[in-house]
């Protein structure tokens, strides 16, 4: 890869990670070579990683973050091969009456969709997971949430936030060769297949009630385990506003096993601590990341040192 704009690099076995801005290190990429896209990008102006001026999450409105965001956008698509799909994780934003003035929830998913639209992505596939909101009004405290609320005027009361997986495909011009994605009876049994095609997964914290809840009432993905992400107390720092918030390792598993083959390229432009390149690496793919965030980036490399050691002594699991 070109050193555009790259402020420190590191590869291992079957990796390669960047430190710098995603929208100007992403075009050392070649075109058509990403198998699969799975990231989080920054909510807006939701949650806060860095100061530094490129951090999409400094956006103080919807209308900036998109504005920056969409530089990246077209990248993405360049850099995908044809016929293949990009995982994005999102989830709908609460404004809150002190800053908006008004109460309420911002369709963010759904702008999203708009934005990659106009760069010619298509939407493939809209995966709801579920959420305890049991556990979202123990952590947030939401008056929506509270059965108090209920008690006192039920007009504010509100389901808990689900998140989604946005799945977008790159269809080939005329004349484009596609290299398909194939499983076997062996490798994704019927019955597999079956489960994961729910358009609700399930997350769980361990809590059986919940669990029980969701398996009575929803077909759904299950053991998708909320808490089952990559340790990120030890990334954060005085300058985080906000706390970072790593996809699930299951979640991920599941998208890259489902949509890329063995050998391809997996890439994340929002590397963060290393949760996707690790998981890709884990299901023996190729990871590329870019972190714009030194200290982060640090992370992802001793994630990833870590989980080549793994494997040269296990094998993947």
């Amino acid at each position: 890869m070109s050193n555009l704009k790259v402020l420190n690099q590191a590869s291992g076995q079957g990796w390669s990670i960047y430190n710098g801005d995603s929208v100007e290190v992403i075009k050392g990429i070649p075109s058509d070579s990403v198998g699969l896209s799975v990231f989080s990008p920054p909510f807006s102006n939701l949650y806060v990683y860095s100061s530094s001026q490129r951090d999409m999450g400094n956006s103080t409105d919807d209308d900036e973050f998109f504005e920056h965001y969409e530089y990246l956008i077209p990248e993405l698509y360049r850099v995908t091969k044809p016929g293949r799909l990009m995982c994005v994780h999102c989830k709908d934003i609460v404004q809150y009456a002190g800053t908006s003035g008004k109460a309420g929830l911002r369709d963010f998913p759904g702008d999203l969709i708009r934005a990659h639209q106009k760069y010619g992505w298509m939407l493939h596939s809209k995966v709801t997971i579920w959420k305890s909101p049991v556990r979202e009004m123990q952590r947030t405290k939401a008056h929506g949430l509270l059965y108090k609320q209920l008690r006192r005027d039920s007009s504010f009361s509100r389901q808990g936030l689900a998140e989604y997986v946005l799945v977008f495909r790159k269809w080939p011009e005329e004349g484009q060769e596609v290299e398909p994605i194939v499983h076997t009876e062996s490798s994704f049994p019927l019955d597999q297949w079956q489960e994961w095609a729910s358009p609700v997964w399930e997350t769980t914290d361990g809590e059986e009630a919940n669990a029980s809840f969701v398996m009575e009432s929803l077909p759904v993905w299950m053991n998708v385990q909320q808490t089952n992400v990559l340790n990120v107390q030890q990334a954060r720092d005085s300058e985080d506003e906000k706390h970072i918030c790593p996809l699930q390792i299951d979640l991920i598993e599941r998208c890259v096993k489902l949509w890329s083959n063995p050998g391809d390229v997996v890439f994340s432009p929002f590397g963060g601590i290393g949760s996707e390149p690790v998981t890709s690496v884990n299901c023996d793919r190729k990871a590329v990341a870019i972190e714009l965030k030194p200290q982060y980036f640090e992370i992802m490399k001793r994630n990833l040192e870590a989980t080549n050691r793994q494997i040269l002594l296990f094998g993947n699991g």
